[in-house]
């Protein structure tokens, strides 16, 4: 009997979704641990990983992050295939998909800031709807879309400005690294 060896070899770009996974992920659980004043209102501080992911390394990789993070959180949080876990999968799902969108949008007016508040749009309306389809069969449930929204636009500017400071701050970082010779043109900066 002979036995077979898959032997899976990590790439670099693996490696850094792991690790930004990684921070997002701790992010949502130690979010989880935050007393909130008000039932499914979040600041969303994983999502500040998930925009400097796409701004540096595209949507791709965005979306491993953020779905990683859905998964795994759930997981450690114990609400995997619970209603919290539907609404958050759907409300990463449609920022996503947002975010596709807004990418192609111009640079010099649409940044960090206007991509956070976009996502931040999407996934409230997202949960929203996923509330109202499943949990509570009332419109009712849609009273509170003013109260999410501007959440949404509070949090979501926070978020980008904290993913604006970080991308700063990495290419100040990466700019006195290739002036010490100490990386490659080419190489991407490590979050």
């Amino acid at each position: 009997m002979t036995r077979s060896v898959i032997e899976l070899t990590p790439t670099v770009e693996d490696r850094r979704i792991a690790r930004h996974a990684a921070a997002a992920i701790a992010l949502t659980v130690a979010e989880a641990a935050i007393p909130l004043p008000l039932p499914g209102v979040k600041p969303g501080l994983a999502n500040i990983v998930t925009l400097v992911v796409l701004a540096r390394w595209g949507w791709r990789e965005a979306a491993w992050v953020s779905l990683l993070r859905v998964f795994a959180a759930s997981l450690l949080l114990g609400q995997f295939l619970a209603p919290g876990f539907f609404l958050s999968l759907a409300g990463a799902l449609a920022s996503l998909f947002v975010l596709a969108g807004a990418m192609r949008l111009p640079r010099r007016w649409f940044g960090p800031v206007s991509h956070s508040i976009l996502a931040a749009f999407a996934h409230i309306g997202a949960q929203l709807v996923v509330a109202r389809l499943w949990l509570v069969p009332h419109d009712g449930v849609f009273y509170l879309a003013p109260l999410m929204g501007g959440a949404a636009v509070l949090f979501g500017v926070v978020n980008g400005f904290a993913a604006a400071a970080l991308l700063r701050e990495m290419r100040r970082l990466d700019g006195e690294r290739r002036g010490a010779g100490g990386i490659k043109e080419d190489a991407p900066p490590q979050l």
